[in-house]
């Protein structure tokens, strides 16, 4: 496909479904009506990103606001009956309801604490002035003036000034990238705009070459019109994603804060978990209490939907000396809905108003497996403060036990670097699952969390956005966690995003009109849009790998041309669209790494066909044809792990490779690539025994496998991806290995170099690969000057 589509970020995980749950105190007609099937069963778990293992598809569907339950304080060894008393702090007092929306922020919709305190913004720099943004307290009972406490021990610098939000620089990605890379991403408007040009030129240009083909010949060209019309095909998701990056032209005034003092506005820190091991949650309570924010002013609340007696047991120990900490598991009871991860926070919502001080201010979430950097709160709650309109504050979901190479293309380092900082400066950053800060009048304006979705984080945000309020991205590494460590639980995420995608993309409209998207701006629906779409994309994409190998056995032409001079035009302007993928890819890549890029470009090629059999299954087979709304399932008994990770104890390479092939599917992959490969051996043998003389035998290799840039190498190497993890899958080392943790606390984080993912050989591997679909290219452009 002229390699157009596999330089492109497509990525099914980029986009996550959106829901609706309006809130119940409107008037009637403000209410959307959302109905489809229902699918309910017994309790599970779900992973770390929020959704349920099995992927359950439930209706959207109108959560009434639930009345204040009775405390539920769970007994601490240690502590007596009682918890501390929170009440004489200020703040924590519950505030009388009032009006609602972004607009009335100076009103609490709901028995609170204060929604925001007075600040100061200063800006901190060389040169810098200090001023100051003034914003409103909302509670009867304010907090007492933040000027009149010291800075705490982290940010004591001169240039802080105690009780303030701190600039310290004008990006919040300073520390990520910077220097020449900056200013050759400038470029990336303007090199995809050249891209997109010659591209549509190169395709009319094929398209009036076979046609004049015809016309000379008086035959038709099958083959070249099947290309032709993939590569169309193919092409309408590419422009629409290339309008789109061409919008990182505007510029992020993102900067960098912090919060400093000790009067600082209240926040409920969720910890969700349900079954993972209990030192991985553990690992992530603990940087959550371990948060340089003041004490009497979060709390860390541990909501556990697995119900582990374990679990309880070692939160409990720890609320011995952090008082701050509770526990809470609410009742499942089987054949009700529960709704996973969006019941299991409305859950926390709900019982934080019976706590005592009622409800904070603002409401956080962690993974399970997310650890929280020490400044992760006082990074991300600035943002939401100094502007009374933004309702939620979300920083990236990074990872520390990346594989070298990210074979699987795991770490989302393209979303995270690149899609969100250009949909952050549109106004549409999305909240990923984890780390964000929300405020809770936004969520109670929209019902809490939406039911009936497969990804309540990205469907929260999207209704915060269509009733008004603003959403943020800030682009700092405060949070890290894990990625699935085998190749099944790998497919099961991903899919499932697919599938939440396109769930929810139907259900709101695909974001184009509706009450619940109303207030979105253009740029807002036109990104919800291109993002739901992009994984109906793979249908296409699955589509297209066909082309190469059935046109070749066909024994038909890739190019189709009247005379030498049309070839000549034909060559050149592929040679100058191939050119300029490869800058705009570069340059595209940049702030995710050039590599990353690379696998993220592989990824959508040899995952497509999982996740369109996904969509095949879950939206156009009746259920009386196996049809349901689910994940990739394995087919088959696995018997047990393959621990493929584990150089101890993974499985031998046949056990490995059956299991890989026949119960995950990947003997499609396996399948394809051998076909394609017999396929150009074929079509190559034509060429030498149908033409004569050096010139003839190279425009028939040109116009019919390798016609530049070798699109059958690409695929194929990319097609391969599942079956060369199954042979040779990486190595990690156990998890403790990754982490520095503190002796007398506990606490640990990720190393340095855990942060980081490795160069290894699958990367140089493909890099030779690509470098030589480049150079064969250049050699192919340079000859036809001879011909």
């Amino acid at each position: 496909m002229n390699g157009q589509h596999g330089g492109q970020p497509y990525a099914a995980h980029y986009a996550e479904p959106y829901a609706t749950n309006p809130y119940a105190h409107e008037e009637p007609e403000e209410m959307v009506e959302l109905n489809g099937p229902r699918a309910y069963r017994s309790p599970t778990s779900y992973d770390h990103q929020g959704h349920d293992h099995q992927g359950h598809n439930f209706d959207f569907h109108f959560q009434e606001q639930p009345s204040p339950r009775p405390a539920v304080i769970p007994y601490r060894p240690g502590l007596g009956q009682n918890p501390p008393d929170y009440t004489s702090s200020p703040g924590l007092l519950p505030t009388p309801r009032t009006s609602y929306g972004p607009d009335s922020f100076v009103n609490t919709p709901y028995d609170s604490r204060s929604a925001s305190p007075t600040l100061r913004l200063t800006e901190v720099g060389l040169n810098h002035q200090y001023h100051h943004s003034q914003v409103q307290s909302s509670a009867s009972l304010g907090l007492a003036p933040l000027v009149t406490t010291p800075a705490s021990p982290g940010f004591s610098k001169d240039w802080i000034q105690s009780g303030s939000i701190a600039r310290i620089s004008e990006r919040d990605d300073i520390d990520i990238w910077k220097g020449w890379k900056r200013w050759v991403f400038k470029f990336t408007p303007l090199l995809t705009f050249a891209n997109t040009s010659l591209y549509l030129f190169y395709l009319g240009l094929r398209i009036y070459c076979i046609i004049s083909a015809q016309n000379a010949a008086g035959v038709s060209y099958a083959g070249a019109w099947v290309f032709v019309a993939i590569e169309i095909a193919v092409m309408i998701p590419s422009l629409m994603h290339n309008c789109w990056t061409m919008m990182a032209l505007k510029k992020r005034g993102r900067p960098k804060l912090r919060l400093t003092g000790d009067d600082c506005p209240t926040v409920d820190v969720f910890v969700t978990c349900c079954g993972e091991e209990d030192d991985v949650v553990l690992d992530t309570v603990r940087g959550a209490i371990d948060q340089d924010y003041p004490f009497d002013r979060f709390r860390v609340i541990v909501l556990d939907d697995g119900r582990s007696a374990s679990l309880e047991e070692s939160v409990n120990n720890l609320a011995i000396t952090h008082p701050n900490l509770y526990y809470m598991a609410r009742e499942k009871i089987p054949g009700k809905p529960h709704h996973f991860k969006a019941g299991n926070l409305n859950y926390g919502l709900d019982q934080t108003l019976a706590l005592p001080g009622g409800a904070g201010q603002f409401m956080a979430a962690l993974d399970a497996d997310m650890i929280p950097e020490q400044q992760w709160l006082r990074a991300i709650i600035p943002h939401l403060l100094v502007d009374p309109k933004m309702a939620l504050a979300c920083p990236p979901q990074l990872f520390y036990n990346t594989p070298a190479s990210d074979p699987l293309a795991q770490s989302l380092d393209f979303f995270v670097h690149v899609i969100e900082p250009i949909k952050d400066a549109l106004g549409v950053a999305w909240c990923t699952g984890s780390g964000y800060v929300v405020r809770r009048e936004a969520l109670d304006q929209i019902g809490n969390f939406p039911l009936g979705s497969l990804a309540e984080d990205v469907a929260t945000s999207t209704l915060m956005l269509g009733k008004g309020w603003k959403t943020a991205y800030i682009h700092e590494p405060l949070q890290f966690g894990t990625v699935p460590e085998d190749y099944g639980g790998h497919l099961k995420q991903r899919t499932r995003w697919a599938i939440g995608t396109v769930d929810t993309a139907f259900k709101l409209k695909f974001c184009l009109w509706g009450d619940a998207v109303r207030k979105m701006t253009v740029a807002q629906r036109f990104s919800g849009f291109l993002y739901a779409t992009l994984s109906l994309y793979t249908l296409l994409l699955t589509a297209s790998l066909f082309a190469i190998p059935v046109i070749l056995l066909w024994g038909k032409q890739l190019v189709a041309y009247a005379n030498q001079d049309q070839l000549h035009w034909l060559i050149w302007s592929c040679f100058a669209t191939t050119i300029a993928n490869r800058l705009c890819e570069f340059a595209l890549f940049i702030p995710a790494g050039y590599h990353t890029g690379q696998r993220g470009s592989r990824y959508q090629l040899w995952m497509s066909p999982y996740i369109a059999l996904c969509i095949v299954r879950s939206f156009m087979l009746p259920t009386w044809l196996g049809g349901q709304t689910q994940a990739f399932k394995p087919t088959g008994s696995l018997g047990s792990a393959l621990n493929e990770r584990d150089p101890k104890q993974r499985k031998n390479m046949f056990v490995r490779m059956r299991v890989i092939l026949f119960n995950f599917m990947a003997l499609f992959h396996f399948a394809f690539v051998y076909v394609t490969l017999v396929a150009v051996v074929i079509s190559t043998y034509r060429c030498f025994a149908t033409e004569s003389g050096f010139k003839g035998v190279v425009i028939c290799l040109i116009t019919h496998a390798f016609w530049p840039p070798l699109t059958f190498l690409f695929i194929c190497t990319s097609l391969w991806t599942p079956v060369s993890y199954a042979i040779d899958p990486p190595s990690m080392p156990e998890r403790e290995e990754l982490l520095t943790r503190d002796p007398k606390t506990g606490v640990a984080h990720p190393t340095k170099k855990s942060k980081k993912i490795a160069f290894g050989g699958q990367a140089a591997w493909f890099e030779l690969e690509y470098t030589v679909a480049t150079v064969a290219s250049i050699l192919i452009f340079v000859y036809s000057f001879f011909f």
